[in-house]
């Protein structure tokens, strides 16, 4: 298969890395995941890719319970740091070659993001994963995936998550869902569809880049929606 496009953004959630636990990393989780992106190369197309860290620690959530929101942002920002680093680990084992920039510098560990770095190793084919977030409070992963993704030039965000597109009520909840194949940004902020937060979706309307939501658990589903094939809801302008 060939993808559509040249450079993409992947978003994944923390929460993915979990699989059937409650907290933490799965390592067959994180298998499944290199083997999904592995497809995802193949198609040659350059991959960003951003993840949260709701497996570890959730900076709002943290807040909800009496901790400063900034100390508790801080905090959720650097456990993205470990979700990249295990990715990274898995991504060489399967043979991907893999760098981690991180917004907040930790040169012992990783890389310190730039948008000229991260460029040069999208060109010489190899996986970036932005780490830590935007590194400023107040802003969630998905604001920090439509914003690299708007820095290296991607053509699209690839937001993976647990259902196979975005649907009018959670249909994990409503077994009468109804699942939309398209959406323009301002019916996603009008009908208030929690797709990503409202920053992150102005954003990506403000500045015109489409969006894919779709199911990272079907095997495929990842490679086929940047080869053209109509996997999960697609959002544009």
């Amino acid at each position: 298969m060939q993808s559509q496009y040249k450079r993409v953004l992947l978003k994944l959630s923390g929460e993915a890395l979990m699989g059937k636990a409650s907290y933490g990393i799965c390592n067959e989780t994180l298998g499944f995941v290199a083997g999904e992106v592995q497809k995802l190369v193949h198609t040659g197309v350059q991959i960003g890719l951003v993840v949260g860290a709701g497996n570890i620690f959730r900076g709002v959530s943290g807040a909800s319970k009496g901790m400063n929101r900034v100390s508790a942002d801080n905090m959720g920002m650097l456990a993205t740091v470990m979700n990249a680093l295990a990715l990274e680990n898995v991504f060489s084992q399967t043979g991907i070659s893999t760098r981690v920039l991180s917004s907040i510098p930790m040169p012992l560990v990783c890389e310190s993001y730039s948008r000229q770095q991260a460029i040069h190793h999208l060109e010489k084919g190899r996986v970036v994963i932005f780490a830590a977030g935007s590194s400023n409070p107040f802003f969630t992963t998905d604001t920090a995936a439509v914003l690299r993704g708007l820095e290296i030039g991607a053509e699209v965000i690839c937001k993976a998550t647990r259902v196979d597109g975005v649907y009018d009520s959670d249909p994990l909840k409503n077994p009468d869902a109804v699942k939309f194949a398209t959406l323009t940004y301002a019916e996603v902020l009008s009908r208030r569809l929690k797709v990503m937060d409202t920053t992150a979706i102005s954003l990506a309307m403000d500045n015109d880049i489409q969006l894919m939501v779709f199911n990272m658990n079907i095997p495929g589903n990842i490679a086929d929606a940047v080869c053209g094939k109509p996997v999960g809801t697609i959002i544009k302008g």
